[in-house]
């Protein structure tokens, strides 16, 4: 598709409209193209493995609505799921059979689950897992790692900053300093000062959260060496490990990223996949660790809409489609056809695909992909904008933010990626 071919005017109608009403007329932050620049396309409609914005433009998607979309876009196991679902009732505030059976399926998958607590979110599982983990240990102090992104609560808005770890710097505004506190903040991929932080302060440390695959800041791949010596001094030190799974869960394989490293964490926080493209977060642990919760427990947590049963019943017809059309070997051999065709096109460009089953980041970084979110350098985001301009004029969606990842689904094709590498190949060459 020719830049003369992409047609705008719809959009940039919708938007100016939208901004009128909503705060940078979005619902989401990174959705205003403000890393990118330029008007944000308003989509009408999908299939498959595509989206058409409101002015007819069909556009070969990567974004698959940020991850939770590994059946690809209006999956007819979906919507029929949701469709029969929602004929009986689309909440009722009370137990459901959907959300028996998922929990049921679930916690059979991932090697951390005993027990399962449905929420809303994302963001609503990181917080409630290490409200748990408090209530838990009796203790108040939370490690995160900068680069790491558990979604928008207060206590975890925090930045990070030079030496051994920052404490109480908000990373917005509207975060009191004080919340801010008792949460401390280290680099990734630096087992020294991990270890020097738990022999000062391991004995406050309620728990260590980490997305064990970073995903949020680029994709960070750590080391093995790093996360097993993470495991061993949360064990020695009486502190839970979390890992914020929200995208690797049940997108990896049965038992996520858990499974594939083979460290089995107190903790799990997860979302996107098992709602099916719904709104659904959830987070489990131990038998004993959950029995905190309310209302066995102390620890306060609820929500109306939680357990939703057309939530639950797309998040079932998901993990079926996964299962029984062997959907996780699948996406491992497009992600194998991505390194053969798009990684090449990559280096010959002075870039390199970072992958992680079907996750992806093109990182157009010089030498090798960063495991910090420190090493990403501005040179490569500023790359960035311009392939993705690019990109969309050739008729292809990546996301919106150099520091976001693509994703592939079942709905995509060798050729769908052997059309991306050729479009990037010659963007980056021009």
């Amino acid at each position: 598709m020719s830049t003369e071919e992409l047609k705008t005017s719809k959009s940039e109608e919708l938007y100016a409209r939208a901004c009128e009403v909503m705060p940078g007329g979005v619902s989401s932050p990174v959705r205003a193209y403000r890393s990118v620049g330029g008007t944000p396309r308003v989509i009408e409609s999908a299939r498959g493995a595509y989206v058409r914005d409101v002015d007819g433009n069909e556009l070969l998607d990567f974004v698959g609505s940020w991850g939770p979309l590994v059946l690809g876009h209006a999956h007819p196991s979906i919507l029929t799921a949701i469709s029969l679902a929602a004929e009986r009732g689309t909440t009722f505030g009370a137990p459901t059979p959907f959300e028996v059976e998922l929990a049921e399926r679930i916690t059979k998958m991932h090697p951390a689950l005993e027990r399962v607590r449905f929420v809303s979110s994302g963001t609503e599982a990181v917080m409630s897992a290490v409200r748990t983990a408090r209530g838990h240990t009796g203790r108040d102090l939370i490690l995160k790692f900068s680069g790491c992104y558990h979604g928008h609560a207060d206590h975890l808005l925090v930045a990070a900053g030079s030496g051994l770890a920052t404490f109480g710097t908000p990373s917005s505004a509207g975060v009191p300093a004080a919340f801010a506190e008792q949460t401390a903040v280290l680099g990734l991929d630096d087992t020294s000062a991990l270890e020097a932080f738990f022999e000062s302060r391991g004995k406050d440390l309620a728990c260590v959260l980490i997305e064990p695959a970073p995903a949020n800041n680029g994709l960070l791949l750590q080391r093995q060496e790093f996360l097993q010596g993470m495991r061993e001094l949360c064990t020695e030190h009486g502190a839970l490990l979390i890992f914020d799974e929200v995208i690797t869960g049940f997108r990896l394989g049965a038992g996520g990223f858990s499974e594939h490293c083979g460290i089995t964490p107190d903790l799990a926080t997860f979302g996107k996949v098992i709602g099916g493209g719904l709104p659904v977060g959830a987070f489990g642990g131990s038998a004993e660790i959950m029995s905190v919760l309310s209302p066995d427990g102390p620890v306060y947590q609820a929500g109306t809409l939680s357990g939703n049963p057309v939530a639950m019943a797309a998040g079932l017809a998901t993990l079926d489609q996964l299962e029984r059309a062997g959907g996780w070997a699948k996406l491992e051999a497009l992600g194998e056809h991505l390194d053969k065709h798009l990684g090449p096109a990559l280096e010959a460009n002075g870039g390199t695909l970072v992958r992680l089953g079907s996750i992806f980041w093109m990182s157009l970084n010089e030498g090798e992909a960063p495991r910090t979110a420190e090493c990403i350098a501005d040179r490569g985001v500023q790359r960035y904008t311009a392939l993705f301009h690019s990109l969309l004029e050739r008729g292809i969606a990546l996301a919106p933010s150099a520091y976001e990842v693509g994703f592939l689904s079942i709905a995509h094709t060798e050729s769908h990626i052997e059309q991306l590498a050729e479009a990037v190949n010659e963007v980056l060459s021009a």
